[in-house]
């Protein structure tokens, strides 16, 4: 189904883009504009779908070599284009340029009678190369069945609570994916008969003219049929059409942000026949107000007092687990950090778990009262030292 708009706009990348950068694009358009992240707007679905349609001829090569060469896809149209036949071809097979002089059309048609001479048929591969996309070998495009394709991937992003990444957990997800026409199966076509190709008003053939020549080609929107078969009123000739389609994915323990998770055949189906693409779920994990995670490592911040630092002391800190003991050692500074083996994330690969790692926060006492207050100048007193000291040394 031939369409107008420019894919490459649409995906924001130059017509020169790799096919990484296609991809990069399309992942965060998808991201941004998919339906789930913007309930009720039908602006939003109307540029996701386009980006499905402009990503789905983009980053197929056949496709987008179609649609380079001619400002729009069709799945009539045939990618490149065989070349002439060479000398000794049976009549019919393809075009023959040996003996013909091709002097008198000047440009590369004359540099290249110029260039024959000792060879036959030599100089004339330049004239060859600029008019090959104007002929087809009709053994090789006289209408064969469209090969089976697969379908394109989908990309899709999840948010997920601190404690579904760490105990793993199942979710449903509303999945907007294309899928095989129930009304043509796939084919595109209608049950309803044929109609003749308005291209080559039924010949199968169309004309095309290359300086003072003119040449008979093999139609390329009917393949050389003369005739159309009637376009799916529901697909309208695609094959595939959109659903919503409920999936449910299951989120290993231990899944972080930035963990990608694949649902083998999930993605848009394929045409033809050909086997559905996949989907991948990209997943964030939302923060926690206690814990910060860092790979499988937790971290966490722990306040102490200023006695339990300077005598030591045993104290009980939270963990993924729950409550565990944790020894502050004597003399532990503000700022210090302490390991807890084995109190972290679950690594499933290697089936070992990561370490809690905390920070001592050191509060100072509130002088309140006299007492109070007497007994910090006292400490003052027998501790005379100055903890900046260094760091005039530093200056």
């Amino acid at each position: 189904m031939a369409t107008k708009q420019d894919y490459y706009a649409t995906l924001g990348v130059g017509r020169e883009a790799k096919d990484d950068e296609i991809r990069k694009s399309y992942r965060r358009l998808v991201r941004k504009y998919h339906p789930d992240v913007n309930p009720g707007d039908k602006a939003a679905e109307d540029r996701f779908k386009k980006v499905q349609e402009a990503y789905d001829v983009l980053s197929d090569k056949k496709k987008r070599e179609v649609y380079d060469q001619y400002g729009f896809y069709s799945d009539h149209i045939p990618a490149g284009g065989g070349g002439p036949q060479e000398p000794g071809s049976q009549p019919g097979g393809g075009f023959n340029f040996n003996g013909f002089d091709f002097r008198d059309f000047g440009g590369a048609g004359a540099a290249a009678g110029a260039g024959a001479g000792a060879g036959e048929g030599a100089g004339f591969g330049g004239f060859r190369d600029i008019f090959s996309h104007l002929f087809t070998n009709r053994a090789g495009a006289s209408g064969a069945a469209r090969a089976p394709e697969r379908g394109t991937d989908l990309e899709y992003g999840l948010n997920i609570g601190f404690w579904d990444s760490i105990r793993g957990t199942q979710v449903r997800l509303n999945i907007q994916r294309l899928v095989e026409c129930g009304v043509c199966q796939g084919t595109g076509s209608s049950a309803s008969g044929e109609s003749v190709c308005p291209d080559c008003d039924g010949t199968g053939k169309v004309n095309q003219m290359a300086g003072a020549m003119k040449f008979s080609l093999t139609c390329p929107r009917c393949e050389g049929k003369g005739r159309l078969r009637n376009r799916c009123p529901k697909c309208f000739g695609e094959g595939r059409v959109s659903s919503t389609e409920m999936v449910e994915v299951r989120i290993p323990a231990g899944a972080n942000t930035g963990s990608r998770l694949r649902v083998a055949g999930k993605g848009n189906a394929g045409r033809m026949g050909g086997p559905a693409g996949d989907l991948y779920i990209n997943v964030r994990v939302d923060a926690h107000p206690l814990f910060t995670r860092h790979g499988h490592d937790v971290e966490i911040r722990v306040p102490v007092t200023v006695t339990e630092a300077a005598l030591g002391a045993k104290i009980e800190v939270p963990t993924i687990d729950g409550k565990a003991q944790l020894k502050i050692p004597q003399g532990t500074q503000s700022g210090q950090r302490l390991r807890m083996r084995e109190k972290g994330i679950l690594d499933a690969r290697k089936n070992v778990r990561g370490d809690q790692i905390v920070e001592i926060v050191i509060q100072a006492p509130k002088a309140q009262d006299e007492r109070t207050r007497e007994i910090l100048r006292e400490l003052g007193r027998l501790h005379t030292e100055d903890p900046r000291q260094e760091l005039w040394s530093k200056v």
